[in-house]
């Protein structure tokens, strides 16, 4: 299952990336920009420490699609590891 999230904040589109850190089994993630430290929430991601603490990064309507599916569609497209 996977989530997608607005990274725009105040005018500046932030760089997102794992933390290394869970929380009720869930992912924390930060920005570079700031080291804010986000969470999962229902409305999308919340800052919980840092700068950003108590804003929230909206979450993005998305499909879950399979890559068979994808593949037909956008068959140039590449997994990046």
């Amino acid at each position: 299952m996977a989530a997608v999230y607005s990274r725009e904040l105040d005018g500046q589109t932030l760089t997102i990336a794992p933390s290394g850190w869970t929380y009720n089994n869930t992912f924390v993630l930060y920005d570079k920009e700031s080291g804010t430290l986000w969470y999962p929430a229902r409305k999308g991601l919340k800052g919980i420490q840092g700068k950003h603490f108590g804003q929230v990064l909206p979450k993005i309507s998305s499909d879950d699609v399979q890559w068979g599916k994808w593949q037909k569609k956008y068959p140039e497209s590449k997994i990046l590891k």
